[in-house]
């Protein structure tokens, strides 16, 4: 129950909360006097005081140089009432669970939300401590005692808003048909009695829950979204820093209209549910940026799961400094790129940010004095200062057909997709032969390998020492949340593990994950690149032969400056951007101490 005795209500006054701000030296006599000048101009009388203070930006003399913005606000308030503080997590909030509790209207009137249920209590937010009579007629009607909460006033009522129309959109689009459609379903249930309608793609209530996906996506930084059918419940998940969280669970013949909604606007055939498909919509972002998404359906057995990868030209075209480039690297991989001529490759597994760096380089690249060419599988993000293709497979254009018609148009520089076969690696070699610059990717462990790569595909070693400039690994690591990263000892062994076989001095005090509210206690936000560049010199191509020893490359490799993935992670995390555990998790091993230079 609430920790505040009263027995009558009492609204918060802006008066009184000035006066205590005062009081306990967080603003100054005159700054609340003068909030107090404002008021009487403000004709919104609707707003919450903590909010209209907020507003004002006054200084925050408890923290010099910053202002007392409106979290600050909320925490100072919670203190003052005895209640506990929170910060809400639309991500950790039960929306279906919790919606049902209260009305809209319940909630409008006495400005609250619910938060949280167990069998023990219902957790509410409210910004207004001292306002209690809703909490008896609400513990009567749920026969459940109330946890009370403190919450920033904007959230409290932007979430009511937003969680009560998912609800409903919900609710309504399940109204339409209380069984699931078995179209598709490997695994029927028979229901007797049951309709097979599914609800409309196009109806209202859907539209709604679609687009309340993409605004959600957007606003948690997703890279995909993952629409998954189950019997019981169907499960939408977020990847957010390269981790899949669980958002919302919708029931079975609400995800089969969704899947059908985002078919429509893919362009993708509705009526086919059997074959995997692939299709992409274009939409903007709240900031309103223009953003594409890629979608790919896949026939399971419960009907069609969905993946959406989100393409936000504000992370795919970034500055190297952003992508996590140390300035040694950033000036081999420049040297590379400026030359007139060869193959330079991208390498490393799915998601690791290969795309990522080949668009900001070509961005670099594309001037207007160069013909720039790609073919890509499928075109990530269309940008105007490249000439994209697109690989069709049904019309036989594949990598290598589609370079041999690029080397037609009279391209200075060429991004090629993917290296995945001879015919493919044999076109970019003459590509690079006829003066031009390749760029591409290949999916090996490390930049070294490489070569091996292009040699078990059947490429010869002499064109490969003749064509390929360079090789660049690449991994990305999540970074450390700068709210609530501390500093920890390093132990020598877990060090060593890192950077053996180099020997490197551990730092005197890196940083490790804690977790709070701004990363949903992962401790992590946002993600790095981690490099290895290997430039071939021609001491290093005198390595590659017919039976390449890839070890005596490596070895040569390293003494020539490269260095590995993993040292190349312990350089963040004695800069304290990474914590050495991320970078041991994405990291390959070091295979051998004899790497290491004499």
């Amino acid at each position: 129950m609430s920790v505040v005795s009263t027995s009558r209500d009492r609204w918060l006054d802006l008066n009184d909360l000035l006066r205590e701000l005062v009081v306990q030296g967080l603003i100054g006599q005159d700054a609340a006097e003068q909030a107090l000048t404002n008021r009487r101009h403000v004709h919104n009388n609707q707003l919450h005081p903590l909010e209209f203070i907020a507003s004002q930006q006054l200084d925050d003399l408890s923290r010099p140089g910053k202002p007392l913005d409106l979290e600050c606000l909320t925490r100072w308030l919670a203190r003052q009432a005895g209640q506990p503080y929170l910060r809400i997590d639309p991500l950790s909030i039960d929306v279906a669970a919790v919606t049902p509790l209260m009305s809209y209207a319940f909630a409008q009137r006495h400005k609250i939300l619910a938060v949280a249920v167990d069998r023990e209590a219902v957790t509410v937010a409210s910004a207004q401590p001292y306002v209690s009579s809703w909490e008896v007629d609400l513990a009567h009607v749920l026969k459940l005692p109330i946890k009370r909460v403190i919450a920033n006033p904007a959230e409290i009522q932007r979430f009511t808003i937003e969680f009560f129309r998912l609800a409903k959109s919900v609710s309504g689009a399940s109204s339409t048909d209380q069984k699931t459609n078995n179209m598709g379903n490997f695994e029927q249930l028979l229901n007797l009695g049951a309709s097979d309608q599914e609800p409309d793609a196009n109806d209202a209530h859907i539209v709604n829950i679609v687009d309340w996906l993409f605004q959600y996506a957007f606003q948690q930084r997703a890279s995909d979204i993952h629409i998954e059918p189950r019997r019981e419940q169907g499960n939408v998940r977020f990847r957010i820093d390269g981790v899949l969280h669980n958002v919302y669970q919708f029931p079975p013949q609400v995800v089969l209209a969704i899947v059908s909604r985002l078919k429509s606007l893919g362009r993708m055939n509705v009526a086919e549910k059997r074959k995997p498909q692939d299709g992409r919509v274009k939409t903007k972002a709240p900031n309103g940026s223009e953003v594409e998404l890629r979608l790919s359906t896949l026939p399971t057995a419960f009907g069609e799961k969905m993946v959406m990868r989100i393409f936000d030209p504000q992370v795919l075209l970034q500055d190297f400094d952003s992508l996590g480039f140390s300035s040694d690297d950033l000036r081999r991989w420049q040297d590379m790129t400026a030359q007139p001529n060869g193959i330079i490759l991208v390498t490393g597994p799915t998601g690791s940010g290969k795309t990522t760096t080949l668009y900001t380089t070509l961005k670099k690249l594309a001037t207007p004095q160069v013909n720039l060419c790609t073919i890509e599988d499928p075109i990530e993000m269309i940008e105007p200062a490249f000439n994209q293709m697109q690989v069709q497979h049904n019309i036989d254009l594949t990598f290598a057909s589609g370079l041999r018609a690029l080397m037609r148009q009279d391209p200075d520089i060429i991004m090629v997709g993917e290296i995945r076969d001879l015919e493919t690696a044999e076109m970019a070699i003459q590509a690079a032969l006829t003066g031009h610059l390749v760029l591409s990717t290949l999916h090996t462990n490390d930049a070294p390998s490489a070569v091996t790569r292009l040699l078990e595909l059947g490429v010869p070693h002499y064109l490969i020492k003749a064509t390929v400039l360079g090789v660049m690994a690449q991994r990305l690591v999540r970074t450390l949340c700068p709210h609530c990263k501390t500093a920890q000892d390093v132990a020598s062994e877990d060090w060593q593990a890192l950077t053996q076989p180099w020997q490197v001095e551990p730092p005197i005090a890196a940083q490790r994950a804690v977790g709070c509210l701004e990363c949903r206690d992962t401790g992590y936000r946002g993600r790095a690149g981690v490099y290895e560049i290997l430039q071939l010199s021609d001491s290093l191509k005198g390595f590659i032969n017919a039976d390449t020893d890839l070890l005596a490359l490596k070895r040569q490799a390293f003494k020539e400056g490269m260095r590995s993935l993993r040292l190349a992670g312990a350089q963040k995390v004695a800069a304290g951007l990474t914590t050495l555990e991320e970078v041991l998790r994405v990291t390959p091993a070091n295979e051998t101490k004899s790497w290491c230079a004499d």
